[in-house]
């Protein structure tokens, strides 16, 4: 084997090394939030092979609900109800209201996590606007609901069985590219019962 040979052999190698370095740098945001969402890590609540709890528990805890948008976003944002009193391993539907304050369509994605954040492994979210952009039109105001529940076996777990309230956090930011279009809402059945709460 040549030394011309070599070196165009180890120059290859090492492109392709730095390529898949870069590769890896940009799939690790997306991954790392696919696995937060799928384990709970990090205080995010799961929302990747969700399991429907087949009862609910007598015993309930408090659930409150918190909001924050980012100064590059012209929205308002807020909880349709502070917090909620849940019964473990129930479904329970509540609203978030967004307004857009701005003279044109603009695209929001929220980012999401629950305190404590060692509860997360046990607030599974059903339905979410988070899930996907959220665009409003000009001045539009929309309600956005959540669909979530907690699960019974938080019960029987010695590390969070301290815990009687958890609080559902919320930051919108401006979607990257923000794509111009038809103005959409986020909607959900809302025949299925909620919980009010003070």
């Amino acid at each position: 084997m040549n030394r011309s040979f070599r070196t165009r052999l180890t120059t290859g190698a090492l492109i392709g090394v730095v390529a898949g370095m870069l590769g890896l740098s940009f799939a690790s945001v997306p991954l790392y939030r696919l696995f937060c969402q799928a384990t709970g890590y990090d205080g995010t609540p799961k929302t990747v092979g969700v399991v429907r709890p087949d009862h609910a528990t007598e015993q309930t805890i408090t659930v409150r609900f918190d909001a924050n948008v980012n100064s590059a976003l012209p929205w308002s944002f807020h909880p349709e109800q502070r917090q909620v009193q849940v019964r473990f391993g129930e479904e329970t539907l509540v609203h978030y209201r967004a307004v857009n304050t701005s003279d044109r369509p603009v695209t929001g994605m929220a980012t999401f996590n629950v305190v404590p954040e060692k509860v997360a492994p046990y607030f599974s979210k059903l339905e979410c606007f988070c899930f996907t952009e959220q665009t409003l039109a000009a001045g539009q105001e929309v309600s956005m609901p959540v669909l979530f529940f907690v699960d019974p076996a938080l019960m029987q777990d010695p590390t969070v069985r301290d815990v009687t309230s958890i609080t559902l956090s919320y930051t919108f930011h401006r979607a990257e590219g923000e794509p111009a279009g038809q103005p959409t809402t986020a909607r959900l059945d809302t025949a299925r019962s909620t919980k009010a709460g003070g």
